[in-house]
């Protein structure tokens, strides 16, 4: 026996897109592809990803607000029995670092809380400012997340009755160049279109749900190289959303009925222009915690490839959030399954075991 906590993976190794190999080993919660001296050593077979990425997830938060460590742990907890071994939180009023401290529980990166207009977004979420504190929440929230900042850059405007960009175009510029500074970078909510040119033009690294991109800002994207979190599972409730809005507000909702219509068009022309495009359930406010395998699966609804379905919550997602996946010397992060999840995705929803630093916990 080795002196080592030791497990092998065996069957087929998905290292990367097209890197497949037939084994590896968790010794002491790290890869390597060396056979470790010993024998008899725990093992577990199948098809194996890196642990999935949900780059757009709420650990902390329900639909009224920030939640208790008891409540955050039964969602995380969720989130990792999915596969889901990767979050980037987008926005928490809850503080969940003493995750980090638990070697059973997902990795968060955080990206503070959200800030948006004053009564302009959902109650007890945010910090609701006006446009001349923009800066300095900003570098606030830059310095104490883990390298994201996460605006509101639409939302309803109750006088207009429908969305509206949140943001004047030169103070949303000057926010996002101190995060830039600070070594963070920055993401915005965004339903409609109004808001989108002024973000990317500002330098806005990322836009959640991008719902309202056009032929005109599609290109835009594509050449700043933006990526967008499409969170389909989330689009799927604006009609519902819609009709509880019908009679105070119809224009807002004739507007998401047109924005849920076009969803996966909206996609599928995002992804032929070359915008990155990465998983998000948009879990932990009206949504339910482990829905991973529905957004990737939706992702293949809209006509994303399944190999680029798969690489938007594992390879490629992990890359962009500057986390490693299967190589060596990495923490043992691994989700195994039964079948090939290149020949049909759906096989992420039944994890055969989810592997964290190295421990078979699920």
């Amino acid at each position: 026996m080795s002196d080592h906590e030791v497990l092998h993976v065996k069957g087929r190794v998905l290292a990367g897109p097209e890197d497949v190999r037939d084994e590896l080993w968790a010794v002491d919660g790290r890869i390597t592809y060396e056979r470790p001296p010993g024998s008899g050593f725990a093992e577990v077979e199948g098809w194996t990803l890196p642990g999935l990425v949900d780059a757009h997830c709420h650990v902390g938060l329900d639909g009224h607000g920030a939640v208790d460590a008891e409540t955050s742990e039964k969602q995380a907890l969720t989130d990792r029995g999915a596969g889901t071994l990767l979050i980037r939180d987008a926005g928490s009023a809850a503080d969940t670092r003493w995750i980090d401290a638990r070697e059973d529980l997902p990795k968060i990166i955080r990206a503070g809380r959200h800030i948006a207009r004053t009564r302009r977004y959902i109650r007890n979420y945010a910090h609701e400012i006006e446009p001349g504190d923009l800066v300095a929440y900003v570098a606030a929230e830059a310095r104490r997340s883990d390298g994201w900042v996460k605006l509101v850059g639409d939302w309803i405007d109750r006088e207009a009755g429908d969305l509206t960009p949140c943001w004047p175009r030169g103070e949303v510029g000057a926010a996002i160049a101190e995060a830039h500074r600070l070594g963070a970078r920055v993401t915005a909510h965004c339903f409609a279109e109004d808001s989108l040119r002024d973000l990317v033009e500002a330098g806005i690294d990322c836009v959640e749900h991008a719902t309202g991109l056009t032929e005109d800002t599609i290109p835009l994207f594509a050449e700043r190289g933006v990526a967008i979190v499409p969170t389909l599972v989330n689009i799927a409730t604006f009609p519902h959303l819609a009709d509880g809005g019908e009679a105070k507000f119809p224009q807002w909702s004739a507007h998401m009925r047109k924005l849920h219509a076009r969803r996966y068009d909206t996609v599928r022309a995002a992804y032929d222009a070359g915008i990155p495009i990465f998983v998000g359930t948009d879990a932990g406010g009206s949504l339910a915690h482990g829905l991973v395998a529905e957004e990737v699966a939706e992702l293949v609804r809209a006509g994303i490839p399944v190999g680029d379905a798969l690489n938007s919550t594992a390879w490629g997602a992990r890359k962009w959030l500057g986390r490693p996946g299967l190589e060596e010397g990495a923490p043992a992060d691994l989700v195994v399954y039964e079948a090939d999840p290149r020949a049909d995705v759906r096989v992420l929803g039944a994890p055969l075991h989810v592997v964290l630093n190295g421990r078979v916990v699920g």
